[in-house]
């Protein structure tokens, strides 16, 4: 942690300054607001995913350098999704090709905003995806992952597409995309599978493994494993937890409202922390992953937004309690890193 504090974290500070920057001279007025308001609503974001960076050896500045591109392309096509002048699948499709690309180093870049009227971003988009380029085509093993990176980004990209249309029509398509991986996964209900979809983790610490040099095939397939659907779907459901409120108000898709009731939630919340636990345990450096896994708790029970919530504390209590010892460290250790740190200008 001391690590993190000290040279991760100022490093993706550094990093998301340059897009900054970059955001700030967007022309279009609506593309430059939301490049800049998903900055500064989810550095967190960027934050968490890159401590995999601690897995890359020496190529730790490489690895953050991608990491936060790739969420940065992420939060800004999510925001530009959810706050969309448009409802168009085939628009919210075309976007998303920017993070196929940022996974495929061979891909050329494309008019993402092809469907839409605001188009002129200054060439922002591209150059996050270029950069996610370059990071990975200094890798000589990233064949080994990119089958698993690109599958894990596709699931991505089908969610931000069906979650994203008319009102009427999202449970519809959700649903019947859950229908055509079912039975891989007959113990999810639709919304935990379009939750476990909504990570980027998985592709995360496959890049970091790769840049570091520790990777070959049967690591990527044990990651794909250990990460999906487990690690990833706890880490969403734990974001939209914490984001209940926030989207009741702003109209936003929540799948944690699809539970039948809050008792329902927490058990399967403990389900998944059980289940994270179990997969972890089958990769290397299996102590780091379920660092991530109980900071993944910690971390998000930790965030002010849990405040507004009803039964907070009560759910706050149990799952720490089913996390164990570690998870309440970070819950603390959080807590306190929110009262210290200062608001980032943006």
């Amino acid at each position: 942690m001391v690590r993190v504090y000290r040279t991760i974290f100022p490093r993706v500070h550094q990093e998301l300054d340059q897009w900054i920057n970059k955001a700030q001279a967007i022309p279009n007025q609506e593309l430059r607001s939301q490049a800049l308001a998903s900055i500064k609503e989810k550095t967190f974001h960027c934050e968490g995913g890159s401590i995999y960076a601690l897995l890359a050896g020496e190529k730790w500045a490489e690895a953050i350098r991608f990491i936060v591109a790739y969420q940065t392309i992420s939060d800004y096509l999510d925001n530009l999704c959810d706050r969309s002048t448009s409802m168009d699948p085939k628009d919210f499709r075309m976007l998303h090709q920017a993070m196929t690309d940022a996974l495929t180093p061979g891909n050329e870049l494309k008019d993402y905003y092809y469907y839409r009227a605001d188009k002129d971003d200054g060439g922002y988009l591209h150059a996050l995806v270029s950069t996610c380029q370059t990071v990975l085509k200094s890798s000589d093993t990233y064949s080994f992952v990119s089958d698993h990176t690109v599958k894990l980004g596709g699931l991505y990209n089908d969610l931000q597409v069906h979650k994203h249309v008319i009102e009427e029509e999202r449970i519809p398509r959700l649903k019947e995309w859950f229908e055509n991986h079912q039975a891989s996964w007959p113990n999810l209900e639709w919304y935990e599978f379009s939750a476990c979809t909504g990570s980027t983790l998985g592709i995360f610490c496959l890049v970091s493994y790769t840049l570091g040099g520790a990777m070959d095939k049967p690591l990527a397939v044990q990651i794909e494993k250990s990460y999906f659907p487990f690690m990833q779907g706890l880490h969403i459901l734990l974001d939209y937890y914490i984001d209940q409120q926030e989207d009741l108000e702003e109209g936003d898709l929540n799948f944690c409202s699809y539970y039948a009731h809050e008792e329902e939630m927490k058990n399967r919340f403990k389900f998944f922390v059980e289940q994270t636990h179990q997969e972890v345990q089958k990769l290397p450096d299996a102590k780091f992953h379920h660092m991530i896994h109980t900071g993944l708790v910690g971390m998000y029970l930790a965030d002010r937004k849990v405040g507004r919530l009803s039964n907070a504390k009560s759910f706050v209590k149990d799952l720490l309690k089913v996390s164990g010892k570690k998870a309440t460290f970070f819950y603390l250790n959080t807590k306190m890193y929110h009262k210290l740190k200062p608001e980032r200008p943006v």
